[in-house]
């Protein structure tokens, strides 16, 4: 009796763990079931479109020759690389990349350690410095365009008018900005959208600090830049990278600026206006899939880098 009862538990168990198993794989569907219509919109609206892309960035299809459309192999992307036009693009794609980010984590960094302090109306200073990032990007473009930059109503010019006459003097410069600055405009306008971004990272980072560190530090005689440079600066690094990196893939992406301000010219134009420059004037389809793949190909290569740094955040987070 008692060895057909051991028997009989022997034939159970391996039952009970594939039951278990069965379950638990039910329970995993049923919890992913619910993301699946959202899963297949999202490869529907973005992969196939792009698959498209890459499909089209093989052929030799222009709109202006109906009958000149075949396959072309890897020509488009020869012809991309070695085209002068697209190598000044991406030169002022880097520089304006460069320039936009790193000024805005400065101008960021400053007023996240302002905000980090109390005082009064703090609330109401953090929400009108956060307001630039919330503005659309083609309104932005345009408000800087006619309220800053005109040379006949502009917000600047005017302000010069003004301090000149402050001193008596009738004959205040009035540039037109953006003719003699046209690449520093389109920067100047990015910088005041994209610095609220950058200041919102830095100061959940500055957020973070374990204070205890730091008034330790202070009982010890340390300075305010002391503090800043040996303990507050190293905690906000991976926040910097951060910042650094996600600004960068939005800023190569940018066209709003360069088309509403300049419209591509005085050597503005940067990837992605040379892609639409390719493909609704030139309306060489098959030239302009293979910039858009180039610069779909430079946006993967900066977010990878934002992945592993927001992985590495998050695990020194987790510690």
């Amino acid at each position: 009796m008692t060895l057909t009862h051991s028997l009989t538990r022997r034939t159970r168990a391996p039952q009970t763990a594939q039951q278990a198993l069965s379950r638990r794989s039910r329970g995993a569907w049923a919890r992913r079931a619910p993301l699946l219509p959202a899963l297949i919109f999202m490869i529907v609206v973005t992969q196939l479109p792009f698959v498209g892309t890459v499909a089209i960035s093989f052929m030799r299809w222009n709109a202006l020759e109906p009958d000149n459309k075949a396959f072309a192999g890897l020509d488009n992307y020869k012809e991309a690389v070695t085209d002068p036009q697209l190598r000044s693009s991406l030169l002022t794609t880097v520089i304006l990349t460069a320039v936009v980010v790193l000024v805005s984590l400065l101008l960021g960094l400053g007023l996240a350690l302002l905000l980090d302090r109390r005082f009064r109306g703090r609330g109401l200073v953090r929400t009108m410095l956060i307001t630039p990032f919330l503005v659309v990007p083609v309104a932005s473009a345009l408000l800087w365009k006619h309220a800053l930059y005109n040379a006949t109503y502009g917000l600047i010019n005017g302000s010069l008018t003004w301090l000149w006459n402050l001193f008596g003097s009738d004959n205040a410069p009035q540039p037109d900005w953006l003719s003699s600055l046209p690449l520093m405009s389109v920067e100047a306008s990015l910088i005041w959208q994209w610095t609220p971004f950058m200041m919102l990272i830095l100061l959940a980072g500055l957020q973070s600090r374990p204070m205890d560190t730091v008034e330790a530090a202070r009982m010890d005689g340390a300075t305010t830049w002391q503090i800043f440079r040996y303990l507050t600066l190293p905690h906000l690094r991976r926040y910097l990278e951060l910042a650094a990196l996600l600004g960068s893939i939005y800023v190569v992406q940018n066209f709003d600026a360069v088309f509403t301000l300049t419209g591509g010219g005085l050597g503005t134009a940067n990837l992605p206006y040379t892609v639409y420059e390719t493909f609704y004037q030139a309306h060489d389809y098959g030239q302009a899939s293979a910039e858009g793949v180039i610069v779909v190909l430079c946006s993967l290569l900066v977010g990878s880098l934002a992945l592993r740094t927001v992985s590495s955040l998050l695990r020194e987070e987790t510690r």
